[in-house]
Formats: structure tokens, sequence, C-alpha cells
């Protein structure tokens, strides 16, 4: 049932996205930015302070030259602009305007190219870091990149967890994973112990199906370490301590369903269905999984 298609080659027939990231500051205090803009204009990008390192995720827009950037609350409610008026994404050098929506002040935005996700066949580099959207409390994320010659496109080779406003690192966890643009990274109870957790993206399969490596937590250690989770778009209800699977095929033709409980950081089946959509009843029906 995972027919493997990298969702990456899909999306390149389409829209080849920029991710590039920056260094340099809005007006005096240092930050951290990594614009993701497709062809089409419209992307995202993420901001860090580097005296606090938390991440701000940004919704962005392209027009003609102008890049604008929006920032928003918990309760999705717009508090900030970030305006670049002649945006170029080879530029090395970026000057712009972040502004206050609710007081409207205004401040100056000075950025410095670090490098680009670049693509091709020919190219070759190593180790590139990219600012990840979401952290915990204390730590912050970062995307170890590889890119290999004879290879179109980059991969994940590695997760970074640092420490906030030190920016020591904590842990390094080699991984082979797709890069999925700015948000390979999630984090969550995996195991419903109370400790925060994370994710990474790993594969697209075919149709909407997914996968990720979890990492959990060692409260002895203070360290993370790779789970035996597996299966297919994976969601954790955090409240019935569940995990259910769902995988789909042949164009929404085939369903399988399964739920799990956790017992000894591992998943333990509770139940399995299978249904198969039947032409003569133009329904779904139930069948016996394999």
């Amino acid at each position: 049932m995972k027919q493997k298609i990298t969702i990456l080659f899909l999306l390149a027939t389409a829209f080849l996205s920029a991710q590039i990231s920056y260094k340099g500051f809005i007006d005096k205090y240092p930050i951290e930015f990594v614009s993701d803009v497709y062809s089409d204009g419209v992307g995202s990008a993420i901001y860090a302070y580097s005296n606090y390192d938390t991440p701000i995720v940004l919704n962005a827009k392209l027009t003609g030259k102008s890049l604008v950037l929006i920032e928003k609350d918990k309760n999705d409610k717009e508090t900030a602009k970030l305006t670049f008026e002649n945006y170029d994404e080879k530029s090395n050098q970026l000057s712009g305007t972040w502004k206050d929506l609710n007081s409207g002040k205004e401040l100056k935005i000075s950025l410095t190219k670090e490098f680009d996700i670049n693509y091709g066949n020919d190219v070759e580099w190593t180790e590139r870091e990219i600012l990840q959207p979401v952290s915990f409390k204390d730590k912050y994320f970062k995307l170890v990149i590889t890119k290999e010659k004879g290879s179109f496109y980059s991969r994940v080779s590695a997760i970074k967890i640092i420490e906030k406003k030190t920016d020591k690192l904590i842990q390094k966890i080699n991984v082979q994973c797709q890069l999925w643009g700015l948000y390979n990274v999630a984090v969550g109870d995996y195991n419903f112990d109370g400790f925060e957790e994370f994710s990474v993206f790993e594969s697209s399969y075919a149709g909407p199906n997914t996968s990720r490596i979890y990492f959990l937590f060692n409260p002895k250690t203070g360290k993370y370490f790779e789970s035996s989770f597996s299966g297919t778009s994976l969601e954790f209800d955090s409240k019935k301590k569940r995990i259910y699977e769902h995988n789909q095929c042949c164009a929404g033709r085939s369903h399988e369903n399964a739920e799990y409980k956790v017992v000894n950081n591992k998943m333990v089946l509770i139940k399995k269905t299978c249904m198969e959509y039947d032409e003569k009843t133009q329904d779904y029906k139930t069948i016996k999984c394999d």
C-alpha cells in the first residue's frame, strides 16, 4: 500500500520554492530569518530574535518585487507586517521594514544571505542548517540538510536540539528524511507521559499518506531517543491516549484504519478495520484486512 512517491518531485512539476537563510537585524536586534516562497508568489517564513531563539512564523506573499510577510498571534490576529519593496531572491542583501500593526511603530530590517537551498544534479554541499518553526519552552530545533551530487534534491541528514538564549547544542540526531519545506519538525507528547517530544517528517507516499520519525524523551538522561513508533499518517489523541493510523490507497478506493495504545513506549494494536469501494452499491464495504 505504500507505493512511495516523492512529494517534492510532484511539487517541482508545478511550483519550485526558494528556501533562503539570512542573518541580520531588526533595528539593533540580531535575528535569524528563513524564507520559503514558491514561484507563484505564495509562501512562508520564520524568524527568531537571537537573544530569545523562539521562532515566529510568517505568511508570505510576493507581488511583483514587493514581498509582504504577516505575523499573527495565537488568536490569528495580525500583529506585525514585514515588507521588502525590492525583493530579489538572488541578492545577498535585503532591506525592509518591520511594522507593529497595533501601534504603527516601524523599525528597519537589514539582512545578509547565508545560503539558499538550491537544486540540481550537479549541486553538492553538506550540513546547511535551517531554523524550524516549532520549539520547546527552553529548546529550539535546526534542520541539518545535505545535498549529494547526482541527486536533484537535498535531504535532511540530522536534527539539532539547541538550548535557547545560550545556543548550546543539547543533542544532534542523524536521520535520513525528505525535505518538507520549512515544516519538517513537529512537537507533541507522543507516548502520553507528560513530556514534550518531537517528530520529523520522513517521507510521502501514494495519495495523502505520510510517515514521520518519532523521538521520545528520557527524563533520566534528559535526552531524546528514536522510538519504534511507525505507521502511515499517525494521529495522537492525548485525551483518550490513543494513536490512530489511516492508510489510503488506489485514489481513495481502499482505506485501512487502526487504533493503538502505548505500552512501555511501544504501539500495541487494539483494532484494525479495512474498507473498499463497491461499484455495485456505490459505497464502501468492510473487508478482511491483509
